[in-house]
């Protein structure tokens, strides 16, 4: 799925990309963080030696920085925006709306969900930019 992204996401990106040297995605901008989607198989390369790359986007950038990666179906996708929560199985079923049910360890349930539910509203979101997921469901 195609994604537009606002003048400020762009800029995030474009400085997550500059300083980095990965591929951005997406990004989500919220009121205290920044969420951004790097392309498979760069997350390490994003997060840097002891995550010295990304705590240089976030001192630019005066805000913290969480970050996914991309995946080339919806099940790791899901799993992926789900991090760093255990997530031992993804399910998607279509019907009158599509579903990702995720298998996530009890005692991550709290990771997953986030404060305020943060985390997997901002998984939600990503899974519907990129997947259509209507939702997304722990189990």
């Amino acid at each position: 799925m195609r994604v537009t992204l606002s003048g400020e996401a762009l800029r995030v990106g474009g400085l997550v990309e500059e300083v980095t040297g990965v591929a951005v995605r997406d990004c989500l901008v919220e009121d205290d963080r920044v969420v951004v989607l790097v392309a498979t198989g760069e997350l390490g390369k994003a997060i840097g030696a002891d995550g010295g790359q990304v705590e240089r986007v976030e001192r630019r950038l005066g805000t913290q920085v969480t970050l996914v990666e991309d995946a080339n179906r919806a099940e790791p996708f899901v799993a992926n925006a789900l991090a760093p929560a255990a997530v031992y199985n993804v399910t998607v079923s279509d019907g009158e709306t599509t579903v990702a049910y995720a298998e996530v360890d009890e005692d991550d349930r709290g990771a997953a969900i986030g404060a305020d539910g943060r985390n997997i509203e901002a998984a939600r979101r990503l899974a519907k930019r990129h997947y259509d997921i209507d939702d997304i469901e722990l189990v």
